[in-house]
């Protein structure tokens, strides 16, 4: 369908520039930016996150630490917390990699060219060439999920976005749409076009300025572009904690495995294989072991909670306990409960402190 539409590639990126120009006022905090820090951070914080939620994060990081080389001077567990709650914890762990690696290898520069820039860890495609378009106007397109979606929409794409031979053909197409001579407002205006009129749903249609050439307005296939190959599969897991109290502390570890939530904290864990009730729980290795001569009172158990992950389906249960006799929980530490703010956790846990600050007697901003 492309070389049949390809002709119309031209209007497009007209059209585009001038709608950007005239009615593009959506407002962001890094637009204009030149600081390829500050546009990195930025990048990094919208690969799997919205930027409603973003912004937040990204101002508070940039305050926090308005260098690199104050980012790679922090500690991991004040940089995760300021993370919390974002997700994909991958990301900040390649952020202080990153920072790192730029302050004590390249004397605090960040890479100008988008090769040097795609090798550094955490960085992929997408974001190189937004860092190098916007940072340095470099004619490098972005390929994100608005790209992908009005480009598939204008041009009638019905080959998957997921796979390889339509991500080639996507990042083809994208890199000869490309305004060369200004890259970063031609990129910038495609990804803001796609989330405020060609939306994945509810597109604004009727306002569109592309819409008279637009094939899938013409022909009716809006909601049936872009294409997805593959189908996520979730799975489950269900994870218990015990939340034990002992002497104004409770057991907290660090997650070091490479599992879900590396580098966050989290209470003695129990893992089931299914949704387990506090009499179930009791009869584990691990509780027994803990509860030597019945020295744990239960004080309360939580409602089932859950979290959604992209491929995952977590559930659990929190039992509250506090434990009359020290007992050395391996690889476990006691931390005061005033001083649990401090620590990140994932946000399965934030929940239930959120929920059960009460109960544990904990400050009312946890």
């Amino acid at each position: 369908m492309i070389k049949k539409n390809f002709k119309n590639g031209k209007y497009f990126t007209r059209e585009l520039l001038s709608w950007n120009a005239t009615h593009n006022n959506r407002p962001m905090p890094w637009k204009q930016e030149k600081d390829a820090y500050k546009i990195w951070i930025s990048e990094i914080i919208l690969q799997q996150t919205q930027v409603k939620q973003g912004l937040g994060y990204y101002q508070r990081f940039v305050e926090n630490f308005p260098t690199i080389t104050a980012l790679a001077h922090a500690e991991d567990e004040k940089v995760f917390k300021l993370w919390e709650g974002l997700g994909y914890y991958s990301r900040c762990r390649n952020l202080l990699y990153t920072a790192r690696l730029i302050v004590n290898d390249l004397e605090g520069i960040f890479p100008v060219n988008y090769e040097n820039i795609l090798a550094l860890k955490g960085v992929g495609p997408y974001t190189a060439a937004a860092i190098a378009s916007f940072a340095y106007n470099h004619p490098y397109a972005v390929i994100d999920g608005n790209v992908f979606r009005v480009l598939a929409r204008f041009f009638g794409i019905s080959q998957p976005i997921d796979c390889t031979t339509g991500k080639k053909l996507f990042i083809e197409l994208a890199h000869n749409l490309l305004d060369k001579i200004a890259p970063a407002t031609y990129n910038q205006a495609i990804m803001d076009f796609g989330a405020t009129i060609c939306k994945p749903k509810q597109p604004l249609c009727i306002e569109c300025p592309l819409q008279k050439k637009c094939f899938a307005f013409k022909n009716n296939l809006v909601g049936q572009l872009p294409v997805k190959e593959k189908s996520i599969i979730k799975t489950n897991r269900y994870l218990n904690y015990l939340v034990i109290i002992y002497d104004g502390k409770v057991f907290v570890r660090q997650r070091i495995t490479k599992d879900i939530w590396h580098s966050l904290n989290e209470f003695v864990l129990i893992e089931t294989s299914k949704v387990f009730q506090l009499k179930n729980i009791k009869q584990d290795t691990i509780y027994k072991a803990i509860d030597q001569q019945g020295t744990l009172k239960i004080i309360e158990t939580s409602k089932l909670m859950r979290q959604q992950l992209t491929h995952l389906n977590v559930s659990g249960i929190f039992i509250i306990a506090s434990l009359k006799n020290f007992v050395d929980i391996n690889s476990y530490k006691l931390v005061p409960l005033d001083e649990l703010s401090q620590l990140p956790f994932p946000k399965f846990i934030t929940a239930f402190l959120k929920d059960y600050t009460v109960s544990l007697n904990l400050p009312q901003a946890v």
